[in-house]
């Protein structure tokens, strides 16, 4: 599905649809990589490392898998978390026909996060700014106001837009053409930057005690971590993919669950998002230094080491088993 803006060098972008088993299965399997753009390395290699192992040709009888790679294509080439327009696709599944949320926190952050120019003194400038801000109204607090998403300032972090992005609706269209005759659905999204380096958090969108929860802990095990209860190192997020699935696919059954795995400190990755989105915002990308900063930027995402890999995909593949094995069961 092609996407209408190019990546480096002019290079075309698409996000690519694999489809494997009946086409009227029942019960589908739905694997998704890149919406956060950078954290595609970490989800197309555990879609492909799955495809090379084999397990793909042994379905349960009336399951199908449907592998989605590069939701934010343009993301993932330009290796950014955001789109094109700065959104971040996971904050972006919002009514905007309504009000939209507002964050206060983050609008008192924003000046401090956005500097005029970035200078070698920067980085320090705004950790002491988050330091401030932490002992006046805590650290959860903190890190709500980061990351629970904001919709105030187009060129902030995790800025969830002003309409529907394309990969939104690009994502959409898949859903209503490919899942309309599914029964049950589950769907794993692959995303890194958060947690223990390697480690994979298994992050579901609803509270431990309904019923979508006891369906993510039946498929996936007991280890799963609900960001609605905060059990989980993500905040409460507003306007994230999975949550919005159950409404896309109200006739399904639909279970769904984020593999959050480990990269760097939390501090680390903040800042190199913070950074990346000065350098895009106010900066030159193509400059050494934007060079610089790019790389801090995936090095906060992808593990660039066997070890990291293998976790990413050892993990992967034992989720996706489970999955499986779920959807084969009677429901």
């Amino acid at each position: 599905i092609s996407h209408p803006e190019r990546g480096p060098d002019g290079l075309l972008l698409a996000t690519d649809v694999a489809w494997i088993g009946p086409a009227d299965a029942p019960a589908v399997l739905v694997l998704l990589a890149g919406t956060h753009g950078v954290e595609g390395f970490c989800g197309s290699g555990a879609q492909i490392a799955w495809l090379d192992s084999g397990a793909a040709q042994v379905l349960p009888p009336g399951v199908a898998v449907m592998l989605v790679h590069g939701v934010n294509p343009h993301g993932f080439a330009w290796q950014r978390r955001v789109d094109a327009a700065n959104v971040d696709l996971n904050r972006n599944w919002v009514d905007f026909g309504g009000p939209l949320p507002d964050n206060a926190g983050y609008r008192a952050l924003h000046p401090a996060l956005m500097p005029d120019t970035w200078t070698t003194g920067t980085s320090a400038e705004i950790a002491k700014a988050l330091a401030d801000y932490a002992a006046e109204n805590g650290e959860a607090a903190l890190r709500q106001a980061l990351t629970a998403g904001q919709y105030s300032h187009a060129d902030g972090i995790f800025h969830g837009g002003t309409e529907p992005t394309w990969s939104r609706m690009t994502l959409t269209a898949i859903y209503r053409e490919k899942l309309t005759a599914a029964q049950r659905v589950a769907i794993i999204d692959y995303h890194s930057g958060l947690g223990p380096r390697g480690m994979a958090e298994q992050l579901v969108p609803v509270p431990k005690g309904s019923a979508a929860y006891a369906r993510a802990a039946a498929a996936f095990g007991a280890g799963i971590l609900s960001v609605v209860d905060g059990a989980s190192s993500s905040a409460k997020v507003v306007g994230d993919g999975l949550g919005a699935a159950a409404n896309l696919l109200s006739h399904a059954e639909v279970t769904t669950m984020a593999m959050e795995y480990g990269t760097r400190p939390f501090d680390v990755v903040l800042h190199a998002l913070i950074a990346d989105n000065w350098l895009h915002a106010r900066g030159d990308p193509l400059s050494p230094e934007g060079q610089m900063i790019t790389a801090q930027l995936r090095d906060a995402f992808v593990g660039d080491d066997d070890v990291w890999r293998a976790m990413v995909v050892g993990q992967s593949a034992l989720a996706i088993r489970q999955a499986l094995a779920f959807l084969g069961s009677p429901a």
